[in-house]
């Protein structure tokens, strides 16, 4: 049969009402699912058939499945594809305009992230169980390819040429994950802890979904995350949440994907370690770089694959020669091992962690402002317990019923949850700063099982003062901490170069590196 195609006008697909319709559904599709604005869209796409009970299923509802709206949403998205791709305007295959193009890719994304979101979770928790399910084949990679096939190779559309199949399979299997990990590693519904996750979600996938999807998915590693808070807010939850959300490429010949989420997080915690083994465990080294080095050895940066992550915790107090190392990892994306000269390459992504206060760092000569403005293209802040619970007191309730949960096991901790909210409330008020955050709340649920009272310990560090130049006009600085804190400085301006800080200080080399050691 032949086909006669007509030079047209641009035919709509859609009638106004459909259009109002399909225009709101991509809308909250691209929408990050965290905010406010998704539950507005969800209103203008249901109109007088929205349902409030529940609206707020960003915060707290367990599952998108399970959320009434979103499942009439659904029905009615599968019911308008069905009618679009019968009517398909064949006759006017050149005349498609982008537009209605957009839209109704949009929608078929919509409606196959929903279908499939069932068996992503699937491979998720298997994944997370230790099965390495990701891995493996996944049988039902054919029919979502067919599926994809049936409706994105209408004439006119575009979008298969942009994003095939495996790249679609990859970015909604994504999706599916980061909500997984971002609602669930975070517990609590105030409205600091939607701030939160809707920051999270940006980290993830930055505020332009179709832009991640055509071209940021492959450069998000480009992209260094610092988060700060004070302690005991959560920081590595986040950083581990931002990891296991990241893009991971599917291969349709293997019909797997190429690497396992769960095993894409490589944390170092930076203050508990001395230099020497900051930058062996970081950067790697050659048997023989030092005492101890008993056989070549390869570091996170050399171990993390390209869809990995390198988490930095306490990135506040890392010595300044590594700061310049780091710099230029995140410059350049090279670095060596200790006792090589072979420049190796890095490319996964970095997050760093500090409840310092980084601009008072620099300030105080401790931090490097190039590092930090290497480190700051992506920015997010851990609320403190007390922030989130002056805006939702009732959140104490399921906080505690969490922890007792982790303890005693579900049945026992709804017995006990009550009692636990009430004592705190009555003995240590509403308002209770919780200056140890959700460590401190954990520590108060223990001593109230065992002893059945708490005494918090109030702040237990003193403020720190950074203007080094106050102290010793208070003469508040021994001879021996100013000369120390002066060889750090000269140090950092040294770009961490023991030699030069020696001789710009015309002292030997060995009285500055017992200075800068006996520092820390």
């Amino acid at each position: 049969m032949s086909l006669n195609y007509q030079i047209m006008s641009d035919t709509s697909l859609f009638s106004p009402t459909d259009r109002a319709f399909a225009e709101a559904v991509q809308a909250l599709s691209l929408a990050n699912p965290f905010t406010p604005a998704r539950i507005d869209w969800e209103r203008r796409a249901l109109g007088a058939d929205f349902k409030d009970a529940g609206a707020e299923w960003n915060r707290l509802a367990p599952s998108e499945q399970a959320h009434p709206n979103i499942g009439l949403i659904t029905e009615r998205v599968s019911a308008l594809i069905s009618r679009l791709v019968k009517a398909w305007p064949i006759t006017t295959i050149r005349r498609v305009s982008r537009a209605d193009a957009r839209l109704f890719s949009n929608l078929v994304l919509f409606e196959l992230y929903l279908r499939y979101s069932a068996r992503f979770d699937e491979v998720t928790r298997a994944s997370l169980a230790g099965a390495g399910a990701a891995t493996r084949r996944l049988a039902f990679y054919a029919e979502f390819q067919r599926e994809v096939e049936r409706h994105l190779r209408q004439p006119g559309l575009t979008m298969l040429e942009e994003s095939p199949p495996e790249h679609i399979f990859a970015c909604l299997f994504q999706l599916r994950r980061a909500f997984h990990h971002i609602h669930r590693s975070l517990v609590g519904g105030s409205p600091a802890l939607a701030r939160l996750r809707a920051a999270i979600w940006e980290s993830a996938f930055t505020r332009d979904l179709e832009l991640y999807r055509r071209v940021l998915y492959a450069r998000m590693h480009d992209f260094t995350t610092v988060i700060t808070g004070s302690s005991g807010t959560g920081k590595e939850l986040v950083a581990r949440a931002i990891s296991l959300a990241r893009y991971i490429p599917f291969d349709p010949k293997q019909g797997a994907f190429a690497t396992d989420f769960v095993e894409s997080f490589y944390p170092l915690n930076l203050s508990a370690l001395s230099p020497t083994l900051v930058e062996s465990e970081l950067f790697g080294h050659r048997k023989g770089a030092f005492t101890g080095a008993l056989q070549d050895h390869a570091g996170w940066l050399e171990t993390c694959p390209p869809e990995g992550t390198v988490f930095l915790d306490e990135i506040g107090e890392v010595e300044p020669a590594i700061q310049v190392k780091l710099l230029r990892v995140l410059q350049a994306r090279t670095f060596q091992r200790l006792g090589e000269t072979k420049v190796r390459h890095f490319r996964g992504k970095i997050i760093a962690a500090t409840n310092r206060d980084l601009p008072a760092e620099i300030r105080a000569r401790r931090f490097r402002e190039d590092f930090y403005y290497r480190l700051c293209s992506d920015q997010i802040r851990t609320p403190s317990l007390h922030e989130q619970l002056k805006e939702a007191p009732a959140e104490l309730t399921p906080l505690v019923a969490f922890i007792l949960t982790q303890l005693v096991g579900e049945p026992h901790a709804a017995d006990l949850t009550t009692g636990l909210v009430r004592w705190i409330e009555t003995n240590l008020g509403k308002d209770y700063a919780w200056p140890g955050n959700v460590r401190e709340l954990e520590q108060c649920v223990r001593n109230l099982m065992l002893r059945g009272a708490y005494v918090p310990a109030g702040p237990l560090a003193a403020p720190a003062t950074d203007d080094w130049n106050e102290l010793i006009g208070r003469g508040r600085l021994t001879a021996e901490e100013l000369l120390t804190r002066y060889t750090r400085v000269v140090h950092t301006q040294s770009d961490g170069n023991i030699e030069e800080t020696a001789r710009r200080l015309n002292v030997d080399r060995r009285t500055v590196k017992a200075r800068i050691i006996g520092s820390r």
